[in-house]
């Protein structure tokens, strides 16, 4: 069922659902049915096993062949056994080692796992209550608010200025604003495209915004998150080129020794003809199967897993988390990096880097307290949607604290944002008087505003300046930029219609602030450091068209 194409009265009833939520009994049935809300382990391979996985390697296959040679032949001739135990050891150590990397790697990304544990809210039997995200099923009604993580995919059937952020599935930074409406297809479409589901949440997702309340539609691996988790399961896993470098040269020893053996072998016994005797044909053999564990280059395997565990050790010391020796080397044979760009090459955080405005400082206070977002006194870092966030930290940056202006100019009425609006307004004690600050699409605010402060005067508006402001916003826009404009408006007394006709009019133009995800300070010296090393890094956003 495409649950984005029906109405959610008509999921609900699909699931066995309701507003009430499902009973702890069949919640219980839908546990067991389809099991924890969580992505499939991989089977944990026994210590043992993975020891034998390492000495499966053609190299060491040929040690291990070399060394009951070379010990047949210590035996025969009475000889020391110094060298089999020698090559003995080197085999267990570089099994040791592998095992113990894989291993350690392996209970870091354990422990990462343990973080991203979650609880979350639900309803049952018409009562909320909190329980585990992993014990959430099919027809669950969950509620979410600010802050939370989505725990599974659901189809909204509540929203309140409901945003939330899916760049892990989109790979867009700017939080999506949700609703309950029906989605329909286009003609000639086949399906609607993830980051148009507006109807839908999807686990890996996070509400920045509003609340809401969604009936779970899909749980564990038959969520979106899941079905990606399944394609990387399912990818065969290719040899590293030092792997198949080191298969080649097995190869070409073992037909170099066995033809070394052979014809040595056969020359010394014609050499030997017609006195051939059985003591000749055996001391014949000796001598060509001692050439042949002489070949054998014993300590290039040793050679091999001690300078890859020392490029282990230091990438570990750089945080970066290598789970097979055999892979360090491959990194140092890449040729072309392919990045993700929203949180990898940016810093998955919006930021006012442009502004507008004949007075800065109020154009912050003005954006600050037009927002929901809340600075935290801790961190100093503002807490809400990522774009009122960056209006909040940018108060900050000119010594503007929000929780401070929020004291002197606390706020007394509202108007939301609306999407058909593109609007948002609030309304704020100022010492006798009270004070009005809008914030919102340039294009629609600018059509609101009948003067302008400049010089810390208000004047008209003109034409002239209203091209101006135009200009400066489509240069902004050309950056790529999101823009958003900020008025203000007096008031002696308290208003008494609070709606969009009566209060967004007559307003005063403050300024503009352009935002964007900001590149990651040490991005460019690594592109640097890329093409210095004849890497060429390319760039693979999911950016939604």
């Amino acid at each position: 069922m495409r649950e984005y194409l029906v109405d959610y009265k008509e999921v609900l009833n699909y699931l066995h659902s309701s507003y009430k939520g499902i009973s702890e009994e069949e919640a219980s049935i839908r546990l067991k049915k389809n099991g924890l809300n969580k992505l499939d382990e991989a089977e944990k391979t026994p210590l043992f096993v993975k020891f034998l996985k390492e000495l499966s390697n053609p190299m060491i296959i040929i040690l291990i062949v070399a060394a009951i040679v070379s010990g047949i032949t210590a035996a025969y001739a009475n000889e020391s056994f110094t060298d089999v135990f020698i090559i003995f050891a080197v085999v267990i150590i570089n099994g040791v080692l592998g095992v113990y990397q894989e291993n350690k790697s392996e209970k870091a990304i354990e422990a990462l796992q343990k973080m991203t544990s979650l609880n979350c809210k639900v309803i049952r039997n018409n009562k909320q209550i909190t329980i585990k995200s992993e014990e959430i099923v099919p027809g669950d009604i969950v509620l979410l608010e600010a802050g939370d993580s989505v725990p599974a995919d659901g189809r909204i059937i509540e929203s309140a200025s409901l945003k939330i952020e899916e760049a892990a599935l989109t790979g867009e930074s700017v939080a999506v604003t949700k609703n309950t409406d029906i989605l329909s297809l286009s003609l000639n479409e086949r399906d609607i495209s993830l980051g148009d589901r507006k109807n839908m949440v999807y686990m890996g997702s996070s509400v920045v915004y509003g609340r809401g309340k969604v009936v779970i539609t899909a749980t564990g691996m038959d969520t979106e998150m899941g079905k990606i988790a399944n394609v990387l399961s399912n990818t065969k896993e290719s040899k590293t080129p030092l792997q198949i470098k080191l298969s080649q040269l097995s190869k070409i020893l073992s037909f170099l020794v066995i033809g070394i053996c052979i014809f040595i072998f056969l020359f010394s016994l014609g050499k030997s003809y017609p006195n051939l005797n059985g003591k000749i044909f055996i001391d014949t053999f000796m001598v060509a199967v001692s050439l042949a564990v002489a070949a054998i280059p014993e300590g290039l395997a040793a050679v091999v897993t001690i300078v890859l565990a020392i490029g282990v050790t230091n990438m570990s010391k750089k945080r970066a988390v290598i789970r097979k020796l055999t892979a360090v080397e491959t990194l140092g044979c890449a040729q072309i990096i392919c990045s993700d760009k929203t949180g990898t090459l940016t810093q998955n955080k919006m930021t006012v880097v442009k502004h507008f405005s004949d007075d800065e400082k109020f154009l912050a206070k003005a954006m600050a307290l037009c927002s929901d977002a809340n600075l935290d006194e801790e961190s100093k870092v503002a807490i809400g949607e990522p774009t009122e966030c960056a209006l909040v930290n940018y108060a900050y940056k000119l010594n503007l604290n929000k929780n401070e202006l929020i004291k002197s100019n606390p706020r007394v009425n509202e108007l939301p944002f609306d999407s058909n609006r593109k609007m948002m307004t609030t309304i704020h004690k100022d010492k006798n008087s009270y004070i009005q600050f809008t914030k919102g699409a340039p294009d629609v605010v600018l059509k609101h505003c009948n003067k302008i402060l400049i010089n810390n005067k208000i004047e008209d508006m003109t034409e002239n300046i209203r091209n101006n402001i135009v200009k400066e916003n489509k240069n902004m826009a050309e950056q790529a930029l999101r823009v958003l404009c900020a008025a203000f408006r007096y008031y002696e007394d308290i208003p008494k219609d609070i709606n969009s006709e009566a209060l967004e009019n007559n307003l005063i133009f403050l300024g503009l602030t352009g935002m964007i995800d900001p590149v990651r300070e040490e991005v460019v010296e690594a592109i640097k450091e890329c093409n210095s090393a004849g890497i060429r890094p390319i760039m693979i956003t999911g950016d939604h068209k």
